[in-house]
């Protein structure tokens, strides 16, 4: 997988005009300099931001991209991991180096609907209803242990996730322009947890899956926090407008048609595997739904501006692949039986599906 922490190319892919199509391959050349220049000039703020993670989160390199796909993109991610990898402390780093506001959510079994979207409340000298707004109307949202909340409260997310409101008794009620839910769950503690709707981890742009630190990054770690009391002071970087105004230089970034076909044949691998020579249909329940196509794209998109360029190639789509599709492809119960993940499957069609 390519690693896109690395130094972005200097130079741009040659185009070769063909026939009468060379005066727009031009054109489409000098369209990307220029989306290049405006790459470099509306991500000025990604590097204060890196910083300002890294100074509490060691190594981990692929959750603070990911993290910032999700900014871009304007995505939901579900974290999963075991305790103690550093996902809620991610995500209140991201919230304090970034000028808006931030409420954490702790799931628990016994919480109602009620407790995150809000409430009508009687007043009584009024004699009338009044709304009060509960947590989810913030900006960035920790949803922690969100598989501890049972389906009736996890369902309380649905129309926040997917339309920005909320609708409290028969008024609906538009969420902030920046809003982003970053949950976490346990992948190996199943006492009290209900396992997520399949039409709510759909909503999730992403799905990141973190493992432990390497040796080298765990020694660090023990050098970085000598002390418990010592708190480390993460300055604001960036504002909401600094997103938005790169928001829509990512929505610009040049995507090739041959691209979009690699984008589309991917996912459609997982519904007709057989379409591409491979035996995987007994191990597929369900394939990767359209929201997958979509969010492939922007996220290729969003792993391209990271890298400092204005055109997206065929290794950002296949980097974004896993996290895109890993929580939208339902293996079977042969799968399961054989030890095959849906990861597998995965790397599976990227391994065998053309690359342009």
């Amino acid at each position: 997988m390519l690693d896109h922490s690395s130094q972005p190319p200097q130079s741009l892919p040659p185009f070769q005009p063909e026939g009468p199509g060379a005066a727009p391959a031009a054109d489409t050349y000098s369209s990307i300099q220029r989306i290049n220049e405006a790459v470099g000039q509306s991500s000025g703020w990604l590097s204060p931001l890196r910083y300002e993670l890294r100074k509490t989160i060691v190594g981990q390199d692929h959750l603070i991209e990911r993290l910032l796909v999700g900014l871009l993109a304007g995505g939901h991610i579900l974290l999963e991991g075991l305790p103690g990898l550093a996902k809620t402390l991610a995500v209140k780093t991201l919230a304090r180096a970034i000028q808006t506001d931030f409420r954490r959510i702790q799931f628990t079994p016994d919480m109602l609907p009620a407790d995150i979207i809000g409430t009508e409340i009687y007043n009584p000298q009024q004699t009338t209803f009044e709304v009060k707004h509960g947590p989810i109307f913030s900006s960035l949202i920790l949803a922690d242990e969100i598989n501890r909340a049972p389906a009736k409260v996890q369902s309380a997310l649905l129309e926040a996730m997917q339309e920005k409101q909320v609708t409290i008794g028969e008024q609906s009620f538009k969420l902030p322009e920046l809003f982003l839910v970053l949950a976490t769950q346990n992948p190996i503690e199943q006492e009290g947890t209900y396992p997520l709707p399949e039409a709510q981890v759909d909503r999730f742009m992403l799905k990141v899956v973190i493992d432990y630190p390497s040796r080298e990054e765990e020694r660090r770690i023990l050098d970085r926090f000598d002390r418990l009391d010592e708190a480390i002071d993460v300055a604001p970087v960036t504002s909401p407008a600094d997103i938005f105004a790169a928001r829509k230089v990512v929505n610009s970034i040049y995507m090739d048609g041959k691209i979009k076909d690699y984008i589309v044949s991917l996912v459609y691998a997982t519904r007709e595997p057989e379409s591409y020579q491979l035996q995987l249909k007994e191990y597929i329940e369900t394939g990767a739904s359209p929201r997958a196509t979509l969010n492939l794209k922007i996220a290729a998109r969003c792993l391209a501006y990271l890298a400092g360029r204005g055109y997206v190639t065929p290794d950002d789509v296949k980097a974004a692949a896993m996290d895109v599709m890993r929580h939208r492809l339902r293996v079977s119960y042969e799968a399961e039986a054989e030890g095959i993940g849906s990861e597998d499957i995965i790397r599976k069609i990227l391994d065998t599906v053309p690359v342009p």
